[in-house]
């Protein structure tokens, strides 16, 4: 069995590359490293590269690809027609996004269409899985009443006491130009399961973490806090009194999910992925977390002034992703996820000295 994933040095590509080499497959991995092009050094993912070069020796071919490139993925898809496909390449960051618009759009929304022809006519029946994100519901979340408790906000309607569900409305709301880049993006990957026929999903990321997460202030709340945190850097707090939360997955858990839909595939679907509420933290909470677990005080600097079109509280509702695969679950705590992060950042740290 051979699978693709795109975006394979990246903190979800090299999970999924990793799980599914377990298990047997032949893994095709396309990367070109563009992260860094995107974020500067600090986003660098060529370590990450070759780490798996590395951990699964033959059963990983790596392809220097852009996905922008139409023709260079309707050869790749034609000469590996892989069983499987999971796209998690993308220009990651809502505030990027809108210093290089064109860069965004034509990664984001062009690159997932140029992904999903290739695999119409090179592979048809192969299940797609697609990373898209909770930014395609824009600043609408921020309409539902919320509450105001002493170290975060929590959602006062009853309603979404087990967060936000797929039926919440993507439209009329600010996405930011990632916002939107993503939305053009998720719809093509339904329309393609409609219009087409094929086995497609859009997995809504919440806070998608972990240990390998070349996390930069842009992109990778957990992995970037941390960071600042053993390094004594200022981590900074853009509004809503650092009460504003998230709900976090650790990546192998997202690699586990992709895993059922693979074996499983269904037309069209669309899963708001994330750590639920019980793996939900404010910005004050995952401080407290991490200090724990590094034994240092978070150094930081509040700004009063939020992100544009950033998300007050966002907690993802995984009862549709339950019911349709009862076997997976949740299986890493946030606590847990923190401590992994933390144990990695400090060995890379002193691996840098």
């Amino acid at each position: 069995m051979k699978l693709l994933v795109t975006g394979s040095s990246g903190l979800i590509g090299s999970e999924v590359c990793i799980h599914f080499a377990s298990l047997g497959w032949e893994i095709h991995g396309v990367d070109n490293n563009q992260r860094a092009v995107f974020f500067g050094p600090q986003g660098d993912t060529r370590w990450n590269q070759g780490r798996l070069v590395e951990t699964l020796g033959d059963t990983f071919i790596h392809h220097e690809l852009d996905i922008r490139n139409r023709q260079s993925v309707l050869d790749l898809l034609q000469a590996v027609k892989p069983d499987a496909i999971v796209h998690t390449a993308a220009q990651p960051s809502h505030d990027r996004a809108a210093a290089i618009p064109f860069d965004d759009f034509d990664t984001n929304a062009v690159g997932t269409l140029n992904l999903l022809e290739a695999t119409r006519q090179a592979t048809p029946a192969s299940p797609f899985a697609h990373m898209s994100t909770n930014k395609v519901y824009g600043d609408r979340p921020n309409t539902i009443a919320l509450r105001e408790l002493e170290t975060r906000w929590d959602y006062a309607d009853s309603a979404y006491a087990d967060g936000i569900a797929e039926e919440f409305s993507i439209d009329q709301s600010k996405h930011s130009l990632f916002g939107a880049s993503k939305v053009a993006a998720d719809v093509m990957v339904q329309e393609y399961g409609r219009y087409f026929g094929l086995p497609t999903c859009c997995l809504r990321g919440g806070c998608l973490t972990g240990p390998n997460h070349s996390g930069v202030e842009l992109h990778g709340f957990l992995s970037y806090l941390v960071k600042c945190n053993l390094e004594g850097r200022e981590y900074k707090v853009f509004g809503y009194k650092g009460k504003q939360v998230r709900d976090n997955i650790h990546s192998h858990d997202v690699a586990r999910f992709i895993e059922e839909f693979i074996k499983a595939p269904r037309v069209a679907e669309v899963y708001n992925i994330g750590g639920g509420r019980a793996n939900s933290c404010s910005i004050w909470e995952a401080f407290k977390i991490a200090e724990k677990f590094t034994g240092k005080p978070q150094v930081y600097q509040y700004v009063d002034e939020n992100r544009i079109g950033d998300h007050i509280c966002y907690i993802s509702n995984l009862a549709k992703m339950r019911a349709h695969y009862p076997a997976w679950d949740i299986t890493i705590s946030l606590e847990e996820t923190i401590r992994q992060i933390a144990q990695a950042t400090q060995e890379k740290l002193k691996a840098e000295i």
